[in-house]
């Protein structure tokens, strides 16, 4: 049996970006699976007489709501939790979307080169020169709001990022040895793109992929704080903190919760990718070893 993939599984458990990103991502995806079963209650459901109460350590805490109420006596708790299954549907479905457009179009134009490549290029310059958000917020206005929109927005706008990036992969791999011997053994193009240069390219892919879930997270956060998100009827961290604005001083929580669900889950997609490049990455395993 090849070592290979037991070094691997050692490379991961020592690393410790690794460790605490998965940790951290594993904890808003458990919770945005089993959402309907941790909520304690329904995250819609009003209860004027219990507004803005505050968290349960706090002096006039009530255990019924653990983190507290916000002004319409809606328990805290269970909209994060129902927040985070937006969160993920979108950083996972926008992150893949946007992979498979951006990874397919930097492989076939670094392999193939010419003019395609040019176009490509040309295309990808062009679609940078938009600010992102400034562009999502476009799209959204002629798409509508909800989920859907927000994920094919997002595709649209952020499939530049991994085409640029392994592009350059795709380009220093093609003029290996090992990709013109495949070549010249009868390797058809299909054959050499998905045996040969895609496990190249495939630690970086996986690093890009990591990062743009936290950079998905964000970017929902953004469109639902401004209404071009989820409906009413949905809880978003975005949402959260557009209401938790009117009653900051009184209820300083409503606002600090959502951002710190934000900051938690986005840190934990950085570190599992930086952790997943620096485990993967040949190139810097070489350099360790040295």
């Amino acid at each position: 049996m090849s070592s290979r993939p037991v070094k691997k599984a050692l490379g991961f458990l020592r690393s410790g970006r690794v460790l605490v990103g998965a940790a951290l991502v594993g904890i808003v995806l458990f919770s945005a699976l089993f959402a309907p079963i941790l909520a304690p209650h329904d995250p819609q459901e009003q209860n004027l007489v219990a507004t803005l109460v505050p968290p349960v350590w706090s002096v006039d805490g009530d255990p019924t709501y653990l983190l507290g109420t916000d002004s319409l006596g809606r328990d805290v708790l269970s909209r994060l939790l129902h927040g985070a299954r937006v969160a993920m549907t979108v950083a996972v479905l926008a992150s893949l979307g946007a992979m498979l457009v951006g990874a397919t179009l930097a492989h076939l134009g670094g392999y193939f080169g010419g003019k395609l490549d040019w176009l490509i290029g040309r295309a990808v310059d062009v679609w940078m020169s938009f600010p992102p958000v400034v562009l999502s917020l476009v799209l959204m206005t002629g798409l509508g709001a909800g989920i859907s929109s927000v994920i094919l927005a997002i595709v649209l706008v952020d499939w530049t990022r991994f085409c640029r990036v392994l592009r350059a992969e795709v380009l220093v791999t093609r003029h290996q040895d090992y990709v013109a011997a495949a070549r010249l053994v009868g390797f058809s193009h299909w054959r050499t793109l998905t045996r040969e240069i895609l496990p190249a390219t495939l630690p970086l892919l996986i690093t890009l992929l990591s990062i743009e879930m936290g950079i998905a997270v964000i970017v929902e956060a953004i469109l639902s704080f401004v209404g071009m998100s989820v409906g009413a009827n949905q809880s978003a961290w975005g949402q959260m903190i557009a209401d938790a604005r009117q009653t900051i001083y009184e209820s300083g929580w409503n606002l600090l919760l959502p951002m710190l669900a934000i900051f938690f889950t986005v840190l934990g997609f950085n570190l599992l990718g930086d952790g997943l490049r620096r485990t993967l990455d040949p190139r810097l395993l070489q350099a360790r070893e040295l």
